[in-house]
């Protein structure tokens, strides 16, 4: 299946200048989310995941059916003060300035198999920030997983784990 046909590009969203890739039109697509699901977990599957973490917000709703379809846990990355219970931080540089995510402090138990998840890697700034915050917590973080990747800005580049991807665009 070609999933481009089903991500809808929306130009000068949230500003002007910047080409958001939509994957509303994909999950509300029943074959194409299906198939979509299943290609991430035979990506993914041979990593054998223990826990799939997700990135806020769109990361959650692809780790989660993910991890599901591949019998595995799932625990949530946030921003600052949005998970309940006890919390780890994970501050890291933006272009303009600093970002903090974090996970609660017993989602993952030291050597735990992981798989971070995102829906899309640009930069790779987020996806490395949650791996250091897997890692900081004692998880083996085995590779990253996303439906889109923005191969032109070179995401990939910052990370040191495979990284799976369904759909790249070059520019």
């Amino acid at each position: 299946m070609d999933f481009k046909e089903h991500i809808r590009a929306i130009r000068d969203f949230p500003k002007p200048g910047i080409l958001f890739y939509d994957i509303s039109t994909l999950l509300a697509h029943p074959r194409a989310w299906r198939a979509t699901v299943e290609a991430l977990a035979a990506s993914v599957r041979p990593h054998r995941p223990d826990l799939l973490v997700g990135i806020e917000s769109r990361g959650f709703l692809v780790a989660a059916p993910l991890a599901f379809e591949l019998g595995s846990g799932f625990a949530m990355v946030r921003k600052m003060g949005k998970l309940p219970g006890p919390t780890v931080r994970h501050s890291y540089e933006l272009e303009y300035g600093t970002d903090t995510l974090e996970i609660q402090e017993d989602a993952i138990r030291p050597g735990q198999r992981i798989v971070v998840v995102d829906d899309l890697l640009a930069t790779g700034g987020t996806m490395q920030a949650a791996i250091q915050l897997v890692r900081g917590r004692g998880g083996t973080v085995a590779a990253a997983a996303c439906i889109i990747e923005l191969a032109f800005l070179g995401g990939r580049s910052r990370l040191d784990v495979p990284v799976a991807a369904m759909v790249s665009y070059d520019a």
